[in-house]
Parts: structure tokens; sequence; C-alpha cells
């Protein structure tokens, strides 16, 4: 009896692995039966990427995303993912590594340059820096926000509202005040507080009429 066949993604994770330079790889593995995640020590980010990209075995072309994970009582506290596409081998990888608030993680830009809006985006919602990152900007929250939204413990009112004062006419930003306007509560179904409806009027004409037809054939014409 021959030995059984090794599915495609764990050849293609073992291959990887193989190749890496020696520890830069914690681990390999096939999540769902169908996506292949390696996890990369920090500082090793950039040779396997640049493996990824360049090694003709594995040609993954193109950075398509770079996002950030919340694990607020783990320690490193951040996962920082990459997702890369191979489209001449047609096949994806996602490459993933752990930082916390402090330890910057390298900038992949120099190996795909679109990867300036990720890494700008990652900072902005979650404060993960990339250490040689030039372009290290807000950018889907204004200059003057304060914190970074998708942290898991970022209020969901935010620490500020923002506002256009008429009498200073410009922009201004206070502390959040969760105002609401007094509203008595009758605890009644809508049916039962309810008691007319608009067109009721109508109905009550028509009974009365009706009835009073009805009395007039039980009476007779004679009477």
């Amino acid at each position: 009896m021959g030995t059984a066949a090794v599915p495609p993604l764990h050849a293609l994770g073992a291959a990887i692995a193989a190749t890496a330079p020696a520890g830069a790889i914690e681990s390999v593995e096939v999540e769902r039966g169908a996506e292949l995640v390696l996890r990369v020590r920090r500082e090793a980010l950039l040779p396997v990427l640049a493996l990824l990209r360049d090694d003709p075995r594995f040609a993954f072309e193109q950075c398509m995303d770079i996002c950030g994970v919340d694990w607020p009582k783990r320690s490193p506290r951040f996962d920082v993912v990459y997702n890369l596409l191979s489209l001449s081998l047609n096949r994806r990888v996602r490459v993933i590594v752990g930082t916390d608030e402090a330890i910057p993680v390298p900038s992949v830009a120099g190996l795909w340059p679109s990867a300036t809006w990720y890494e700008r985006e990652t900072w902005d919602m979650y404060g993960i820096v990339f250490e040689g990152q030039t372009d290290l900007r807000r950018l889907l929250t204004d200059y003057g926000f304060e914190g970074h939204p998708l942290r898991k413990d970022f209020p969901l009112t935010g620490y500020v509202e923002v506002r256009y004062d008429e009498e200073r006419k410009q922009v201004v930003y206070e502390p959040v005040k969760l105002t609401q306007e007094f509203r008595n509560f009758d605890f009644l179904s809508p049916w039962e507080a309810m008691t007319t409806l608009p067109g009721d009027e109508k109905v009550h004409t028509n009974r009365e009429h009706l009835a009073a037809q009805a009395r007039q054939r039980l009476e007779g014409p004679g009477q």
C-alpha cells in the first residue's frame, strides 16, 4: 500500500517552514480546512514576507490587506495580520505576528508600497506602531481624535464629541454628554393605549346607518 498524499495546503506550509530562516516561523496551521496560516516571529517578518513574495514556488505577489486584532487579556496584546495573494498560483496565505502598543512592527511598505495605507489604518484603529513607516498619520479618524477606536477597551461613546458652535463659528470638541429628554412612559401596549384609530368615525356612522335600514325592513313599509 502506498503512503497517503499530503494535502496541498499542508505541503505548502511545510515547504515554507523548511525554506524560511531557522526559528522564523512559530507555527503552521490549516484552519477551516482551506486557510493556510503562518505565525511568524516579529524580528523575522521581513525575511519571511520577502521569501513568500520572491520565491517562484510561493509567488505571493500581492499584499491584499493588513489588519489588527486586539486580545486585551493576552500578552502580547495585538496580532498584526497580513493577507497575501498569489495570482499566478491561485492561492492565499495569512501571516500573523504578535506585538503590543510599545514594540513596533517592521513596515512592509518596502515590499508592497500599497501597505502604507493598511499600516496607517492599523495604527489609527489600534495604535500599533510600524517601524520604518514614514507616513504614519491618521487615516479614518480626525487629526485631533483621541485614542484608537477598535481597541476592546475603547468606550462606545468615545472620549469627546464634535459639534459646530454657531456663536464661535467653528467646530468644537467637548467631553461626551449623554443627555436625554424626559419621557413619560405609560407601559401600555399600542393596542391598549390607543382607544381610537383614524377612520373609526366612518365605521360608527356606517353601523348606525345599517342598523336603521335593518329596523325599517323588520317594521315593514306600512308601519
